[in-house]
């Protein structure tokens, strides 16, 4: 294993290595050792050699197997018996499920009402006859909330998704295994963050054994709650959060592992939702991986950071792939507006023969494309307006479309940088 160790005792920061080690004997038989793979592609573009950490491949599709199981195997034997609960809609979910029916423990898991079936389904598929699924409030919030309640009433032990040192104990051997299957020393880690339980098991391995590597926390731009709590040098929770990347969309920060990344990441990186989206994408078109939003964060960021990794060994880790097939067309919606590639407006037409006609032929370019049209009333007015979107073949063909628009004298808003009024007329 060269990975640059050292072999001199170093001040452990976040859980001990002895805990993750145990750990790592816990999960034998339990958790895969999943795939490290180089990939081509990304180490071309980013002239760096990249790896990916592929927990979209663990046993329950998450890294969050290995927290949840490493918790629930070390409760007494009485903590066992009386069960376990938690609050989740999503990969801590069936992290806890599938925890429960290979232990054969009973377990309560609370989810908020509005979660889609295909998510219950999978959790009791995970969790067969050793879980119960309540559904209780519109949100995560109210979800959990209620979990802490019936904890509490029936003192059952609640396991929380990443604010526990055995869960992050669980969440470490990642990075032990990321050790032992990189053959060189490791220059970056660019780790996914929601509550930040994967990121300070990570930080609790590699400030230990390979402190010379640079771990990067990555955020989606709408949730980034684990940046926030470091600017103000506590956890707070976000007045609001975008929950597009739902893996990692997380209102605050864990008290425990704030403290270990505030003092063991190298940066935050807060990615739009957008990138994430023409990242996964990509992994998909390109390299045939189906990773969920919060799995394509870590890949979404190196492009924030392509000057300081040239030539460096680069790892990012890939920390689920539960993606549900019904978003790809928001998916590629959000990417396409990303790029810079489809545009909405309001254009109000005259009532009048060829006024669409000429949008057609005079102001569309020869490769744009409308989409979407929708008239959004009709009535005796000069002018009838529409809700129009248009993909461009090239972001750069937007000023020429604007341009055209005004020439030919039609009245238009803009709808792309007006969120309230885009969310009216397309959300």
């Amino acid at each position: 294993m060269a990975n640059g160790l050292r072999n001199e005792k170093t001040e452990t920061l976040g859980v001990s290595l002895d805990e993750v080690n145990l750990a790592q004997m816990n999960l034998k038989g339990v958790a895969k050792n999943t795939p490290f793979d180089f990939n081509e592609n990304l180490s071309r573009q980013f002239e760096a050699n990249v790896y990916l950490k592929r927990e979209d491949l663990q046993v329950v599709r998450s890294y969050k197997l290995r927290g949840a199981y490493n918790k629930i195997v070390q409760l007494s034997e009485q903590e066992k018996n009386n069960g376990v609960i938690c609050a989740s809609a999503g990969n801590h979910a069936q992290g806890v499920a599938y925890s429960c029916q290979q232990l054969n423990i009973k377990g309560k898991i609370v989810m908020p009402t509005t979660t889609p079936q295909q998510k219950i389904k999978q959790v009791k598929w995970f969790g067969k006859d050793q879980i119960e699924i309540i559904l209780h409030g519109d949100t995560f919030d109210d979800a959990s909330a209620f979990a802490h309640q019936l904890s509490q009433e029936g003192n059952i032990t609640f396991i929380h998704p990443f604010d526990d040192e055995k869960v992050i104990a669980g969440q470490g051997t990642v990075a032990l295994e990321i050790l032992n299957q990189c053959n060189q020393p490791i220059d970056y880690i660019f780790v996914p963050i929601g509550g930040g339980g994967l990121a300070s098991g990570v930080i609790s391995v590699m400030k230990t054994l390979s402190p010379n590597t640079k771990i990067i926390g990555v955020e989606p731009s709408g949730a980034a709650s684990m940046a926030e709590a470091i600017k103000q040098k506590q956890s707070v929770a976000l007045a609001k959060i975008d929950p597009f990347v739902d893996g990692a969309a997380v209102k605050k920060a864990g008290e425990k592992t704030y403290k270990i990344c505030a003092e063991g990441l190298e940066t935050t990186c807060a990615v739009p939702e957008g990138k994430v989206c023409s990242s996964i994408l990509r992994l998909y078109n390109e390299d045939a991986i189906v990773v969920e939003p919060a799995g394509a964060l870590s890949v979404s960021a190196l492009d924030f950071f392509k000057e300081e990794i040239k030539g460096k060994n680069v790892v990012c880790v890939l920390s689920g792939s539960n993606n549900d097939i019904t978003r790809m067309e928001e998916i590629k919606e959000r990417s396409l507006q990303y790029e810079g590639l489809k545009h909405y407006f309001i254009i109000n037409f005259p009532q009048r023969a060829g006024a669409l006609k000429e949008l057609v032929n005079e102001v569309l370019g020869e490769n744009d494309d409308i989409t979407y049209f929708q008239y959004t009333q009709k009535n005796n007015k000069e002018t009838g307006p529409a809700v129009v979107g248009i993909e461009l073949d090239k972001k750069e063909d937007l000023d020429g479309l604007i341009f055209r628009l005004e020439n030919h004298h039609f009245d238009y808003q803009y709808l792309n940088t007006d969120n309230t009024l885009f969310s009216l007329m397309i959300g």
